[in-house]
């Protein structure tokens, strides 16, 4: 007997063992960290943030010191008609001054006068500057300004989109859930149905009850079966969406196991989740919010192409001043009686194509100040509208589980009875079907609560950690 007894047990043990296999929980947040850690589009984001990097390494690359060398050469007939060197070192700084350092070295005999200089060459230095158009600002400038806020730009925009697949992933898992409590549901029901279609089978051979009775419940068994199957199908269908957000590092998708199955106590521990369980309204800072920071960083770079566009208003005036020498290493031998300078100025006579870029560049500016204004308003608005609609969720939700709960109540009752022989199987199966309806109206309701808070979690941009 005891033999068969630690039988019995081992083979119990080993199903619950199966079972715990079997019902491995996959909660939201393991979810949403798998989705965060290794999915392609988040990855993809991330990508926003080094285009920036590198567009911002590229408009610094402007004010890169330079090498110059310039040789030209000509000889024909043996007869050597010219050889020219010319060497510069430039280092341009932030505002429209260049620093300049050269060495020219001549010679040839069909030379252009002009270009001719001591026999060991000709040192300079010196300085050349725009000192109106291009002084204060200039596309060097603005391109640089610009890059800085495009980087900070991308990273509000980077945190928009990771919250957006976020955002969808949850979706995808809150339906998931969805179709499981719902297969819970009609799985549970169906053994209540097959206990009572066997009772009344039974009762009917015994004579205690009519052949009418084994066909009602008879059809209603088949229909919760089909019921179920229905419900056993979405959850497929479910499961398959989930698996399209789940990835290894390797950028190897993962298909969702069988065996795994959801948190039915997700209430417990969304808000944690979402990092939403202290927000507030009235703490909401719209300022901080991503997406306005990325307006404004927008407005400000609108606005260095503003002062741009004004400053090509002006005239150009370019001058430069060179000292020029044959002894460099002689501290004394750049003085003022040995220079090269020259002036450019140029002033188109309408300006049009520069007021017409100011024009369009104000405009820009002001559209993005609008809806910058309209964003504010929009995301404070639905921020309010969601955390009304989340309030009314928890009221609804109070309604439902007494509904449930009395409707169960009344099963129980109407259940009794029938084994009494008061009642009918038409009126159990009508409070069972009134039953299931109001808990499937709960799963639904459930589901509605879980993409609020989802859709808040959205809306506010909020952070989670992986």
């Amino acid at each position: 007997m005891k033999k068969y007894i630690l039988i019995l047990f081992l083979l119990l043990f080993a199903k619950l063992t199966s079972q715990e296999k079997v019902e491995s929980v996959m909660t939201l947040s393991e979810y949403l960290g798998y989705v965060k850690a290794y999915h392609p589009i988040v990855k993809q984001a991330n990508l926003v943030i080094n285009t920036s990097e590198a567009k911002l390494l590229k408009a610094r690359g402007a004010f890169d010191p330079k090498i110059e060398v310039d040789f030209d050469k000509k000889e024909f007939k043996e007869k050597e008609y010219y050889n020219q060197l010319n060497g510069a070192f430039k280092i341009p700084t932030y505002y429209g001054v260049e620093f300049k350092a050269n060495f020219e070295n001549n010679e040839g005999a069909f030379l252009n006068p002009e270009a001719t200089v001591p026999t060991d060459g000709l040192y300079a230095a010196g300085v050349s500057a725009s000192l109106l158009k291009g002084f204060l600002i200039n596309q060097r400038m603005a391109s640089l300004k610009q890059a800085k806020f495009f980087l900070n730009q991308a990273k509000e925009d980077q945190q928009i989109l990771v919250n957006e697949i976020l955002y969808n992933a949850s979706l995808t898992y809150f339906n998931w859930l969805q179709t499981y409590n719902e297969k819970v549901v009609y799985q549970d029901f169906l053994g209540n149905a097959e206990i009572r279609f066997n009772g009344t089978k039974r009762a009917f051979t015994e004579g205690a009850k009519p052949a009418i009775d084994t066909l009602e419940a008879g059809i209603t068994l088949n229909e919760r079966k089909l019921y179920l199957e229905k419900a056993r199908i979405k959850l497929i269908k479910a499961s398959l969406e989930i698996s399209n957000f789940l990835w290894l590092n390797d950028n190897t998708p993962v298909e969702l196991q069988d065996h795994i199955i959801p948190n039915v106590q997700t209430l417990n521990s969304i808000d944690v989740t979402f990092n939403i369980a202290l927000f507030n309204n009235a703490d909401f800072d719209i300022n901080n919010h991503p997406k306005i920071k990325s307006l404004e960083y927008k407005i400000q770079s609108l606005n260095i192409d503003r002062k741009l566009k004004m400053n090509n208003l002006l005239p150009q005036l370019d001058v430069q001043y060179n000292f020029l020498t044959q002894t460099p290493r002689v501290s004394n031998s750049l003085n003022v009686d040995n220079y090269k300078a020259g002036i450019n100025f140029k002033l188109p006579l309408f300006l049009r194509k520069e007021r017409g870029d100011f024009k369009l560049a104000k405009i820009k500016l002001q559209d993005a100040t609008y809806e910058n204004e309209a964003t504010k308003v929009n995301i404070k608005n639905k921020v309010d509208a969601l955390q009304q609609e989340l309030s009314s969720f928890v009221v609804q939700s109070d309604f439902l589980t007494n509904i449930v709960r009395d409707y169960s109540t009344l099963l129980r009752a109407e259940e009794r009875k029938f084994f009494l022989g008061e009642s009918s199987l038409f009126l159990v199966n009508y409070r069972e079907s009134k039953l299931i309806e109001t808990k499937l109206k709960a799963i639904v309701l459930e589901n509605s609560f879980f993409n609020s808070k989802a859709d808040l979690f959205k809306a506010a941009v909020i952070s989670i950690s992986e």
